[in-house]
């Protein structure tokens, strides 16, 4: 991170609004799961599992990962952004989307306000494109790191596409195939082809960067790469054209590029030079270990098993929770303290070095709150998906509350940085050097 200097970091006011916004949108997230218990009893489509999805992509986890991106992308690509203007009107637009969207699925109206609603996300998608992409144009050298998070942003943007034409089909049915079909295809596309590849493509970077170290080969990288485009192309082709039946090969191939990955960081790792390995990055590889449980489910639920309906239902609603819930919301939960804290001491104290005592970036939060976050996180999950399995709504409800302890906790953080300012800063003495 010490390579994000103020020379190309973007504004504040471009960057701190998406944290504000995601803390705000998690926090609306469990209170709506502690009112969803019985949807998790069901069919996958139901309208409030569709409102819980979209605030966790949205407002949560698509939200702080492009306030974070903005910030990152200097750091990734070497470069100022492209426009800081462009930015906040993606903001404003991914904001607004993410309203209407969940107002209109909690009360499943597929009128105008979910058509206004796709289309402010389609255009959000649209700008955020524009900027990464002529931000990594204008970089020094094109890495894979910029192949991942270049390919990813296009994945996204494909994928708001077909949310478009999903909430336009609702009121006025236009499309060839059932709703069913084109939720699969949007769903796949955005996990793996807009969170998995923004996550390793970041990830790549900044991990080793933390660690204090160095992988001398990007091979792993560049098959991962490979595998995942690779995996996610031929699903499209074969649920739209081929019908083949060849999704467990698809999930087969996007599960290698993940090994791969973990290869790569497992490398990392053993190279690292800082040993004291903070509470951030530890939650970052207990979501690392999360992943497993996506891996094996995709696989499960790919294979089409001889298993009873209700319990295949539950599956794939614990193959969703194991996605958004586990593995994109422990990273989150865990690199907020590792981008957060320097972006908002960068701005706040970074005049001020050399001339006064400054605190350190993790003396901005509370490591405490921090600490019972984690705690109360691994156990509403555990709990949530345990009650999902089970069919169980009071284990369920246990978990939403879990999920709650989690937010409230981390919102007093991330809010407690958000409103930090610099004070009662000391100068440095010298003895009795003149200057």
């Amino acid at each position: 991170m010490n390579a994000a200097t103020t020379s190309n970091s973007p504004g504040k006011w471009v960057v701190l609004p998406h944290y504000a916004f995601a803390a705000l949108a998690f926090i609306a997230l469990s209170v709506l799961l502690l009112f969803s218990t019985d949807a998790f009893s069901g069919h996958y489509f139901h309208p409030k599992l569709l409102t819980l999805t979209h605030v966790a992509v949205l407002g949560w986890a698509t939200m702080i990962i492009f306030g974070a991106l903005y910030q990152l992308l200097p750091v990734v690509l070497e470069g100022r952004l492209y426009s800081e203007r462009l930015a906040l009107y993606t903001f404003g637009l991914l904001g607004t989307g993410t309203i209407l969207l969940a107002y209109a699925f909690w009360n499943f109206e597929v009128g105008w306000v979910m058509h206004l609603a796709a289309c402010c996300l389609f255009v959000s998608f649209l700008l955020f494109n524009m900027n990464v992409i002529q931000t990594a144009r204008k970089a020094p050298r094109w890495t894979i790191e910029a192949d991942f998070i270049v390919t990813s942003a296009i994945w996204l943007l494909i994928t708001g596409l077909v949310g478009l034409l999903m909430a336009v089909n609702f009121s006025m049915p236009f499309l060839p195939e059932d709703h069913m079909h084109y939720l699969k295809l949007h769903a796949h596309m955005g996990m793996a082809g807009w969170f998995l590849l923004l996550i390793i493509g970041v990830g790549a970077k900044l991990i080793p960067m933390f660690l204090l170290a160095h992988v001398h080969s990007t091979k792993k990288l560049n098959w991962s790469y490979n595998l995942i485009n690779g995996g996610l192309v031929l699903f499209v082709f074969d649920h739209m054209v081929l019908r083949l039946g060849l999704l467990t090969l698809c999930a087969a191939l996007v599960a290698g590029g993940v090994v791969l990955f973990l290869l790569y960081v497992q490398e990392a790792k053993q190279t690292m030079l800082r040993k004291d390995v903070d509470l951030g990055m530890k939650q970052t590889f207990v979501a690392l270990g999360l992943l497993a449980l996506p891996l094996v489910l995709v696989l499960v639920v790919s294979a089409n098993l001889d298993l009873p309906q209700a319990l295949m239902s539950s599956v794939y609603l614990v193959y969703g929770i194991t996605v958004f819930l586990g593995f994109i919301t422990a990273l989150i939960l865990g690199q907020t303290y590792k981008t957060l804290p320097f972006i908002v001491w960068m701005h706040a104290y970074e005049d001020h070095v050399g001339r006064f005592k400054t605190p350190l970036p993790k003396d901005l939060y509370s490591q405490n709150l921090l600490r019972w976050q984690n705690i109360s996180y691994l156990l509403g999950l555990a709990l949530l998906m345990g009650g999902v399995l089970l069919q169980q709504q009071e284990i369920i409800l246990a978990g939403a509350i879990g999920f709650t302890v989690t937010a409230t906790l981390y919102m007093i953080n991330v809010f407690q940085l958000l409103l930090h300012k610099a004070h009662n800063l000391k100068p440095f003495t010298y003895g009795n050097a003149s200057t």
